[in-house]
């Protein structure tokens, strides 16, 4: 089994998506999903503490009322990105990590480096983003 630094960075040199840069990625993700559901613990913990909503002041708790909306919405975000984090950890398993859905081809190092849970190449997510546009414009 290969191992890495903690300062490791995957290099273009090397070959794509060898295994230093499978474990890398393995790891920032791994990483990034405990951050994730310990921040989301937190927020649940301090939002049930946090409760206004029995006050008599209506305004108070229309404003614990909103806090809790944007709360909740910040927490959804995050759980779907835990969602993607998995499903990158997946194709990480399968070995269809760091190639485009839709081409096949190379993501790109500084792409996933930058987004891990990129499931697109540049080009492919560019065409995505314009018809996406596109509809929505409909």
């Amino acid at each position: 089994m290969v191992r890495i630094s903690k300062t490791y960075v995957p290099k273009e040199k090397e070959k794509y998506m060898c295994e230093k840069h499978l474990i890398f990625f393995k790891q920032k993700l791994t990483n990034w999903k405990a951050e994730l559901v310990k921040a989301n613990n937190q927020a649940l913990y301090n939002s049930s503490l946090d409760d206004n909503s029995t006050s008599a002041d209506i305004v108070d708790q229309a404003s614990s009322y909103t806090e809790k909306n944007v709360e909740m919405r910040a927490i959804n975000r995050q759980i779907k990105l835990i969602s993607k984090i998995d499903s990158a950890l997946k194709r990480i398993k399968d070995g269809t990590y760091g190639f485009c859905k839709d081409t096949g081809e190379p993501i790109g190092l500084k792409r996933l480096i930058a987004r891990p849970v990129a499931t697109l190449c540049i080009a492919a997510q560019e065409k995505h983003e314009k018809n996406e546009k596109v509809f929505a414009d409909d």
